[in-house]
């Protein structure tokens, strides 16, 4: 049974809805722990002084921020908690807006939020009102000294929390990266834009999460099953990655679209099978 990660209550107006945060995420990945090659004995992470070489012990390190290059301002902890945001146990909601107004870059981890026995009704008319008017929540609430950013929205009479990255956090793609100016001024033809949109209708279906796995990870998986029961053999190597030679545009998108045309004949959705299926069925006959 999951357990709750923070308790509080949702500040909405004069109405206070006590909740509790569930993380709506189970990440998973390989982790491997670094060992001597020679022993496999597992390796250990020391705190060693870059100038004597000498490990140096838990109380006597600080915290420095680096200024110039070798130069650091000590920072104390205690410094720092006068400086903590007060650890309220509200989720403060300052504005509603439109989901579209939202752009997903700024989403970062998502939680659940579960009502109190005693919070239901006030929890399914926020979030009843917030399905009907198409708004989103936005808000702001300490956890674990740090104050989050935050956006709640109604999933099918949930509510599901989403933290948020500030605005000065997002990379400008245009002054930082580099590459993207002037994509929107690019000259493509009338035959081009719809060969395009064709391939994008025939590849077009419903999301289906479950179709999508993490094939790496469950071949690495697979790997150390096989190592545990005793098969040492290697891995072979993947084949190189085609060249990405320029090729002419037009031709590649009616070549997608007839091999996209031709996946789907072979593994339609499911959608599209049950379409099908009723198709097959015989018209019954009147009396």
């Amino acid at each position: 049974m999951a357990r709750a990660i923070w308790s509080g209550a949702i500040s909405f107006g004069l109405v206070t809805i006590p909740i509790k945060l569930y993380t709506a995420v189970s990440r998973k990945s390989v982790k491997f722990n670094l060992l001597d090659a020679e022993s496999h004995a597992r390796l250990k992470q020391k705190r060693v002084s870059s100038v004597t070489g000498e490990e140096v012990p838990w109380n006597q390190t600080v915290k420095g921020y680096e200024i110039t290059k070798d130069t650091y301002i000590v920072i104390e902890d205690e410094e720092l908690e006068a400086l903590a945001p007060d650890a309220s146990r509200t989720i403060d909601i300052t504005d509603f807006v439109h989901e579209s107004e939202i752009d997903p870059l700024f989403y970062d981890s998502g939680y659940h939020l579960v009502p109190d026995e005693i919070a239901r009704k006030p929890y399914a008319l926020l979030s009843r009102a917030m399905e009907e008017s198409g708004q989103v929540a936005i808000a702001s609430f300490v956890m674990r000294t740090k104050q989050y950013l935050a956006a709640i929205r109604p999933e099918n009479g949930r509510l599901v929390l989403s933290t948020m990255i500030y605005a000065d956090e997002l990379v400008d793609p245009v002054a930082e990266i580099g590459g993207l100016e002037g994509l929107d001024e690019l000259e493509v033809s009338e035959a081009e834009l719809t060969m395009a949109n064709q391939l994008i209708e025939t590849l077009a279906g419903e999301f289906d999460p479950e179709k999508y796995e993490d094939s790496y990870r469950e071949q690495v998986l697979a790997l150390i099953e096989r190592k545990s029961n005793g098969e040492i053999a290697p891995v072979a190597a993947p084949a190189p990655a085609a060249s990405a030679d320029v090729v002419d545009l037009m031709a590649a998108l009616e070549a997608s679209v007839a091999a996209a045309k031709e996946a789907r004949k072979r593994h339609p959705t499911a959608k599209e099978a049950g379409a099908a299926a009723d198709e097959d069925v015989p018209e019954a006959k009147s009396a």
